[in-house]
């Protein structure tokens, strides 16, 4: 009853912050209209509609949201908390991130992983986590889309669904040009260009570099690492897309899309023994600017991708045909130091020193992905309207690792060489029907076959140190066939409220996990099945001057999928518990609060709670002596915890953002604008059994950027600060050496210089 006082004391609160301002100007409503807040078209049901018809939450982020937070060299995980109940974070620098949902998600660390969130970039999905990094350039708008979206979306959607669409091309020359220096050496630049070739034919051509200085010293004497002056922290980020739209007849079009992404930084820094048992909070032995490796090659990284995709639609009249084939291909090496400290030579009691090296590396990985999608939909805005579809997905990834003993060795020891193929299909409809001028009701299936294949192999090079044997066509093979369903209604109270409630299923494919480093052991997850409820209202307020949206929701999930990770073993090992639950209520909206300022914000409150009496896993090393506040059991020399009652690992019990915005006319086509906006997450676990030290508090940051724009000219010139007052927030650990631990980016600021035509 206590957490339920307080979120309603909470939502209440926003509710009162949206009215008060705006019922002060009632009288002058000139302003109220010109001042309105405008509609939101989304795209969450494979058709355009405004997002207050959608019976379910979803949330949109535009361009100038997008380009605010991305300022500094953000990358896709600066999206974390800027929507209610979505976390992003990663241990694998700026690619591979993990997406989690009202606390779904999944912290396997490995490039072969599947999550419950799925990355959808123009209609085509982004499956491998490998891929889910790419970066955001010429975005037109990103949607979260917020629940099970398997009717429409496919395969391992149980907790929602990121959905980006990119800027196509149009019957306009139109264009737009940034470029941004700040601290660090920062540099960001990003066009897009919209070129009409004739009245059938536009081309959309669009690039974006991202590039940072090194900025972090590593202090150990490692010949092999150093370099002249600083010796981690840089990246160059290079991307580019090409849209092709080919419109022949009014009812034909087709686009063609070519993109490319080339990458090489440096990897998720580790910091040894950053963390004191018995605290959660960072020690002296952190230090931003500097870390002590021996190993690590400077931890770090490359990816190269490259994609090609055609969407052809035809308007039948009655119903329109899609048809949308995508394909990916990438590689990418990479190497860290794990423990993030110096194990030999370094004096006893250095903050640095670390119990034994440990060094891993991806020699090579490579990965081919095609998607297959075809779907029928009804036209027009009729009572009843529906759609069909079909999905097929492959794909092959081979991943080639190295383990390194000692210090800086130069060759690999051990090389375990892995390949996964995966495929599935699936067939899908939905249907909605106007009941009455108020009543919607909207009800999807989707039957999907999923299978997918383990094949590896440890390899013993000459002269390797390791005691560990070789290990040849170590197999392994999952597979499941799921119906997904999801009903839903939505009741128009009048031209301001929307009512909404949902109920539906999801589902997530079988997986396999196989690190034979030093081990055969293989390890899989049986599918995970969501059942979902979720209530809710869209409001628009005060003659358009204000949003306000709510959603209470509440999910089961049967055997769900869990990875645990590090521990005295350093495993990484798929588990399925019993059961998992998630309830909570998200708010948000934006308001018009008069004299030119503007107010955006969300609050979501996330309970989860691991079920399974008998669950226990594997804890923090004795080496790591960490602080292990779950029942404990012995079983021959392993110490277990059990784990029932736990939250999901990375799921923020509480979550907030808001961004206050300011906007001054100076003349009639000039404005001076401001900015300023904030995330907070509190109460969320690293791992699946609870520690003191890995349990965080709160974690938070703020922006601000302000500027000139001249309207007119389409010229624009703004000054940024990210993460202001410099925070060092704590998004991972490691457990199975030392108490281990990585940071948020510091604070980044600098200018910004931009053109649009």
């Amino acid at each position: 009853m206590t957490r339920l006082s307080a979120l309603a004391a909470s939502a209440s609160g926003l509710a009162l912050l949206l009215s008060t301002p705006a019922l002060a100007q009632s009288a002058d409503v000139q302003v109220e209209q010109a001042a309105a807040v405008g509609d939101i078209v989304v795209t969450a049901q494979r058709r355009s509609e405004n997002i207050r018809d959608v019976p379910f939450a979803v949330t949109a982020m535009n361009t100038e949201t997008l380009n605010a937070v991305n300022a500094g060299g953000g990358d896709i995980l600066q999206l974390s908390g800027r929507v209610p109940s979505l976390q992003v974070e990663s241990s694998n620098g700026r690619y591979a991130p993990r997406f989690y949902i009202r606390g779904l998600g999944n912290v396997d660390f490995d490039f072969n992983a599947s999550q419950p969130v799925s990355v959808v970039l123009d209609d085509v999905v982004l499956e491998n986590v490998y891929l889910k990094g790419f970066p955001l350039f010429d975005v037109k708008q990103l949607e979260v889309l917020r629940g099970p979206q398997g009717t429409l979306f496919g395969r391992n959607t149980p907790a929602g669904v990121v959905k980006i669409d990119t800027v196509k091309p149009g019957d306009d020359f139109t264009g737009f040009g940034s470029l941004t220096y700040g601290n660090y050496g920062s540099m960001r630049a990003e066009t897009g260009v919209t070129l009409p070739a004739s009245d059938t034919l536009s081309v959309r051509v669009a690039a974006l570099w991202n590039h940072r200085d090194d900025w972090v010293n590593n202090a150990w004497d490692a010949p092999f690492a150093k370099k002249d002056g600083k010796d981690l922290g840089s990246f160059d980020d290079v991307a580019g897309r090409i849209h092709v739209a080919w419109t022949p007849t009014d009812r034909l079009s087709t686009l063609l899309t070519l993109q490319a992404r080339d990458y090489e930084g440096t990897g998720t820094m580790n910091r040894a023994n950053v963390l004191t048992k018995g605290s959660n909070k960072l020690n002296d032995n952190f230090d931003r600017d500097t870390v002590w490796y021996d190993g690590g090659r400077n931890n770090y990284q490359k990816q190269k991708t490259l994609s090609q995709s055609l969407q052809v639609a035809y308007d039948f009249g009655p119903a329109t045909l899609t048809g949308v084939i995508g394909s990916y291909q990438g590689e990418s090496q990479g190497n860290g130091d794990i423990d993030g400290g110096v194990s030999v030579g370094a004096p006893t009691g250095a903050g640095y020193k670390t119990p034994f090296a440990v060094e891993t590396g991806t020699l090579s990985s490579d990965l081919v992905q095609n998607t297959y999608e075809l779907r029928l939909a009804s036209n027009g805005d009729g009572r009843f309207g529906w759609q069909v579809g079909a999905f097929y997905w492959d794909e092959r990834f081979n991943l080639v690792s190295g383990t390194f003993n000692g210090v800086g060795g130069i060759a690999p020891t051990v090389v375990p060489d892995v390949i996964q193929k995966s495929d599935s299909w699936s067939i899908f409809g939905q249907g909605r029907y106007q009941v009455t001028d108020a009543l919607k009701l909207t009800a999807g299936v989707r039957y999907t076959d999923d299978s997918r294949d383990f094949w590896g192999r440890r390899i013993i090079p000459a002269g390797s140190s390791s005691t560990a044997k070789p290990l040849d066509n170590v197999t392994k093979s999952v597979g499941d066939e799921q119906v997904s369903w999801d009903v839903s209604a939505l009741y128009e109270v009048n031209d301001g409220l929307n009512l909404f409630a949902r109920v539906a299923n999801g589902y997530r494919g079988p997986s396999i996990q196989g690190r034979i480093a030093s081990a055969d052991i293989v390890t899989t997850a049986d599918s995970e099945t969501v059942m979902s409820y979720e209530a809710g209202f869209k409001a628009r307020l005060w003659e358009g001057r204000a949003r306000l949206n709510a959603t209470a929701y509440f999910y089961e999930v049967s055997d769900p999928q869990f990875t645990a990770i590090g521990g005295a073993g350093n495993f990484n090992q798929l588990l399925n518990a019993d059961k998992g639950e998630g309830y909570g209520l998200e708010v948000d909206g934006d308001v018009y609060l008069g004299a030119g300022f503007s107010l955006a914000g969300g609050l979501a409150w996330n309970h989860t709670e691991i079920k399974d009496k008998d669950l226990q896993v594997g804890v923090c090393s004795a080496l790591a002596n960490c602080t292990v506040t779950d029942r404990m059991v012995t079983v021959g020399t392993a110490r277990l915890a059990y784990i029932d009652g736990n939250p999901f690992p990375q799921a923020p019990e509480w979550s907030a953002n808001l961004t206050l915005s300011y906007v001054h006319p100076i003349g009639d086509d000039q404005e001076l604008f401001a900015a300023t906006d904030w995330v907070m997450q509190k109460d969320f676990n690293l791992f699946l059994y609870e520690s003191v030290e890995f349990m965080q508090d709160t974690a938070f940051e703020g922006g601000l950027r302000a500027g000139w724009r001249d309207l007119n000219q389409g010229l624009e010139a703004a000054v940024y600060v990210r993460n202001i007052t410099d925070e060092a927030n704590i998004l991972g650990a490691i457990d199975f050496n030392n108490l281990t631990a990585f940071v948020n980016e510091p604070r980044m600021y600098g200018v910004e210089l931009s053109k649009r035509f």
